[in-house]
């Protein structure tokens, strides 16, 4: 974390796991999400990520990963989501690599998305046996649509930067020599903006196009919780460590 003349940038930073999510680094993200609220030295939020991804992620590493993961980590993940969509000041996600999973829906929850060239964007929980959760049900398809929106679904297909900017899914797309220069260019426009404005802008916007959110957390952490007591979810993580495709049994 560092707060920079308005502008507060929280970075992951586990790059050897890809900035996969730890449950400690989830709520020092939401806690440090909600209090930029009452924070007057904060007038925008940057969200980005260190080495080759923004974040993977949960952490399912690990044999027993499937009797670790459970509901608490689906809490930690809507609690992010929730607090960077109400914090009243612009959140920006910028997404220097690979975002999958919630890290994924942690993105696209955010207010502008800058994506470099070699980023990519991917709802991976089918392929361990899950459902898209942290609100990616209705934020990609508030985005792109609903036909767009299955097929990251169901099929896992990545977006690359470049897709994903044509599907209207990010706001900009940057070169990756030039990312650095763009975000902070965009963050240095919003920290001088004008702040009512923008917070009135913000919750306009999210109740016209977000006002399902609520619902598809509450969705999502019901179908999720189910999903995690099936055979499939443990044989599609233990798939995971061991570098394999899963057999998937319905069960």
């Amino acid at each position: 974390m560092r707060l920079d003349d308005g502008a507060l940038w929280l970075t992951l930073n586990r790059p050897d796991v890809f900035n996969a999510l730890s449950a400690e680094m989830a709520a020092e993200i939401a806690r440090l999400a909600e209090e930029a609220t009452t924070r007057d030295d904060v007038r925008v939020l940057v969200l980005t990520g260190t080495g080759p991804a923004f974040s993977t992620g949960a952490d399912i590493s690990g044999g027993d990963a499937h009797e670790n993961f459970d509901v608490r980590a689906l809490d930690a993940a809507n609690r992010i989501i929730r607090a960077i969509v109400n914090l009243d000041k612009p959140v920006v996600a910028a997404v220097n690599g690979v975002a999958a999973g919630v890290g994924c829906s942690a993105a696209l929850a955010a207010d502008i998305v800058v994506a470099a060239e070699s980023a990519s964007f991917l709802l991976a929980f089918a392929r361990i046996g899950l459902m898209p959760d942290g609100g990616a049900t209705a934020t990609v398809a508030a985005s792109i649509g609903r036909a767009r929106a299955m097929r990251m679904a169901l099929l896992a297909e990545p977006l690359t930067g470049r897709e994903a900017y044509a599907a209207g899914l990010v706001t900009h797309l940057a070169g990756d020599t030039e990312f650095a220069d763009v975000v902070e260019k965009i963050v240095r426009r919003l920290v001088s903006g004008p702040p009512l404005a923008f917070a009135a802008s913000k919750k306009a916007i999210n109740a016209a196009t977000l006002d399902q959110l609520e619902g598809a957390l509450e969705r999502e952490r019901v179908g999720q919780s189910l999903l995690l007591r099936t055979t499939d979810v443990a044989e599609g993580m233990r798939a995971f460590g061991e570098r394999r495709r899963p057999t998937f049994r319905g069960e």
